[in-house]
């Protein structure tokens, strides 16, 4: 039997908005994510132009900037979908 996979791994991503990404997890879990008027400083300032941040993709599991090879943990993110959830996934106890 293969090892089951975290749940917080981000399969996919779109931007809904400027500095809002909509995200699909491993375990099915879709989420907003919103960082709407938060600044970014040090190596995350460039993430402050909204051009740039839409520039997001999937590395690894997580979101990627690849112009300056940066990107966010999953885990807090994964947190924060769940709480602006979409859809929620089955769990084995209600399957």
């Amino acid at each position: 039997m293969a090892a089951k996979r975290p749940e917080w791994i981000i399969r996919g991503v779109v931007v809904v908005g400027d500095h809002q990404l909509r995200l699909l997890f491993e375990d099915g879990t879709v989420g907003d994510v919103s960082f709407e008027g938060r600044t970014w400083r040090g190596v995350l300032a460039p993430l402050q132009d909204a051009d740039y941040f839409a520039k997001v993709e999937i590395v690894g599991g997580t979101v990627h900037w690849s112009q300056d090879d940066l990107d966010l943990a999953p885990e807090p993110l994964y947190d924060a979908a769940k709480v602006n959830g979409l859809i929620r996934p089955i769990t084995e106890a209600a399957a």
